[in-house]
């Protein structure tokens, strides 16, 4: 990291120091943006009981980021193409209605243990060291470029676009597909752009916080969100706050300390979610209480 940063009792100042390089700019314009995108796509993934299969697109990205640097290109295409190319395997093989649960969750599985297996051939091929391993796998915000950026912002407005034009379908074949496939809604052409869109969502998480920790953002401010409110609106705004003020914290207690934001990332939104449990478990007491 540039400079050696210090905690001061000047919190404006310290906000400001955060901003004094360009690649702590450049940092919190990407963890916005994917903190938006992972918050709102991570809302339908809780909703659809689909978390296994973010999990699994996070670390099909891992292989393509060390499959990328072997050929000496930019990773990110590495994250987006094999998170996509998981996504189809996963619609191709796990299709709803014709496998059991079990047998739908061992494709999945097979499919990440496959992913990890090839991104570490990769990575031994190109000869990387274990910094460079350990930033695919758990995170790093530094060396975040302009064309990242920019990439970044590009996919998510797509991702966006196409969540908000299927929105009302995608949450009606969520919540009871079985009667939406009898209200003429193509639940089978939704479950395939949804999982194109997660996978989407899982390879710009994974340059954030790396291909082990996207659960932080895909799926903690999500769940918490819903445990804080049954509005689906006011669920979705609660779950995009929570995202941007684990993901800000984080990179701020990344830059003033030496651990990976990936760890403060998925502490913060761990924390979150135990207060949202905490809150729900407790109401039904304040209640009995104010009507004493």
């Amino acid at each position: 990291m540039t400079g050696d940063p210090q905690l001061t009792w000047n919190l404006i100042s310290d906000v400001e120091q955060l901003f004094d390089f360009q690649f702590m700019v450049n940092a919190y314009r990407a963890g916005t943006i994917v903190a938006v995108t992972a918050a709102v796509i991570g809302w339908f993934m809780v909703l659809r009981r689909q978390t296994f299969s973010g999990h699994t697109l996070a670390l099909a990205s891992f292989p393509g980021a060390s499959a990328a640097f072997l050929v000496g290109l930019n990773p990110i295409y590495g994250f987006f193409a094999f998170a996509m190319a998981g996504a189809l395997v996963i619609s191709v093989f796990a299709r709803p209605g014709q496998r059991t649960h079990s047998q739908e969750s061992a494709i999945v599985g097979t499919l990440q243990a496959l992913a990890l297996a090839f991104g570490f051939l990769f990575v031994s091929l190109s000869h990387r060291n274990i910094t460079g391993v350990q930033s695919l796998l758990f995170g790093s915000f530094i060396g975040i470029t302009n064309e990242q950026v920019i990439t970044l912002f590009v996919g998510a407005l797509i991702a966006l676009a196409i969540v908000l034009s299927i929105a009302r379908p995608l949450f009606f074949a969520s919540i009871d597909p079985d009667v939406a496939a009898a209200r003429g809604v193509p639940v089978r052409a939704l479950d395939v752009v949804f999982l194109l869109i997660l996978g989407v969502a899982a390879a710009e998480s994974s340059q954030i916080i790396g291909s082990l920790l996207v659960f932080a953002l895909l799926v903690l401010p999500a769940a918490a969100a819903e445990l804080l409110s049954v509005k689906p609106i006011l669920s979705l705004i609660i779950a995009i706050a929570l995202a941007l003020l684990v993901t800000w914290l984080g990179l701020a207690l990344s830059y003033y300390t030496d651990y990976p934001i990936g760890f403060h990332v998925t502490s913060l939104a761990f924390g979150a979610y135990l207060l949202a449990h905490a809150r729900r478990k407790l109401s039904p007491f304040w209640a009995a209480g104010a009507r004493r």
